[in-house]
């Protein structure tokens, strides 16, 4: 398990500093506590001692400080189980009645757009650790790609990756337990980075450094084949061992972590994306940990080297049936942009 200070040091916030140069132009803001209750799908209610206290609430996106109201969404759609009694219209009618109010952030959309403005117009939200990756079914980009706030909020939302950050992501250090009476000084940030269009994913790697010395990389997209890769391995090994002698490993202060970069398309320049863990959470991709802790002469690069060795990605979808897709819903500005977006790829030629 890893220890508190080498999670921590992990964070966006902590190393961006160190390496502004060598990566995405990054944007943050502190969240507020009825914010983080609310990507957690909670409600602050008043308890009977005069204090707040956490409560299930359906997902509603916020109502927008431009006075645009987005309709409610529940945050865990089920199907209906068919041995339960159907509601009859009356239960219908009680239940629009006590329909929960949108909530709403002014300060931090205020802030969220100024950022979004600064940074270009597109942005990838993330957290103290974590992007909601695994959400970019929700994005009507198909994307972490985000030009406002409700459309952040619908990612971080809808994303198991996000409520690891928030809830799981402290108690897995094993020092946790020592060091909890810290964890309420502790403050989540939204981390809003600058969107790189035409990223290319077979240019993505995971580096591995075991006792301050690189040990390993990874293909980071391991659900495709890409045979140009095969015929530059010695330049991309030759590249990434650079950097992390010349630039990461002279200031990183952990020991064991992972690293993730971008190599562009010449493969010359490289781009720090972020800093991770060793073991814990990470995925150790195309190697295994047991064999990375292992003595190694050589750094080793993996890849995905024929289509037999492609490995499955995680697929998530929401029943069509459970949307309000009722015009000027949040989920009606989602297809009218998805929509655009399949007719801007036909017009451009993009797969």
């Amino acid at each position: 398990m890893v220890l508190l200070e080498e999670l921590l040091r992990c964070q966006l916030k902590e190393w961006y500093h160190l390496f502004q140069p060598h990566t995405i132009p990054t944007l943050f803001l502190p969240l507020p506590a009825s914010f983080l209750s609310y990507l957690q799908g909670l409600s602050l209610s008043l308890s009977p001692d005069g204090s707040h206290s956490p409560s299930p609430a359906p997902f509603l996106l916020p109502t927008s400080a431009s006075n645009s109201a987005f309709h409610k969404f529940p945050a865990h759609s089920t199907v209906p189980d068919p041995d339960s009694n159907f509601h009859s219209d009356s239960d219908s009618d009680s239940d629009s009645a006590s329909e929960v109010k949108a909530p709403s952030f002014p300060e931090l959309e205020s802030e969220v757009e100024k950022s979004i403005s600064a940074l270009g117009g597109r942005v990838v939200p993330k957290l103290n650790w974590s992007a909601p990756k695994d959400a970019t079914w929700m994005s009507p980009f198909g994307s972490l790609k985000c030009e406002s706030f409700s459309e952040i909020c619908l990612l971080l939302h809808s994303s198991d990756c996000i409520i690891h950050d928030l809830t799981e992501a402290l108690p897995s250090s094993q020092d946790y337990a020592i060091q909890k009476q810290n964890e309420d000084e502790f403050q989540f940030f939204l981390a809003l980075r600058k969107w790189v269009p035409d990223i290319r994913p077979e240019y993505e790697f995971r580096c591995f450094v075991r006792d301050k010395k690189l040990v390993g990389i990874s293909q980071r997209e391991v659900t495709a084949f890409y045979p140009s890769l095969l015929t530059h391995k010695d330049q991309i090994i030759d590249s990434i061992v650079d950097f992390f002698d010349q630039i990461v490993k002279p200031v990183f202060g952990s020991r064991d972590y992972t690293f993730d970069v971008y190599l562009t398309q010449k493969r010359k320049k490289v781009i720090l994306v972020d800093f991770n863990p060793w073991g814990c959470f990470t995925l150790p991709l195309l190697f295994e940990w047991e064999e990375l802790e292992q003595d190694r002469e050589e750094v080793e690069l993996r890849l995905v080297e024929s289509n037999f060795a492609v490995r499955p990605g995680m697929k998530t979808a929401v029943p069509y049936d459970y949307l309000d897709t009722s015009e000027g819903s949040g989920w009606d500005e989602f297809f009218r942009k998805a929509e655009l977006e399949i007719k801007r790829q036909i017009e451009t030629g993009e797969d």
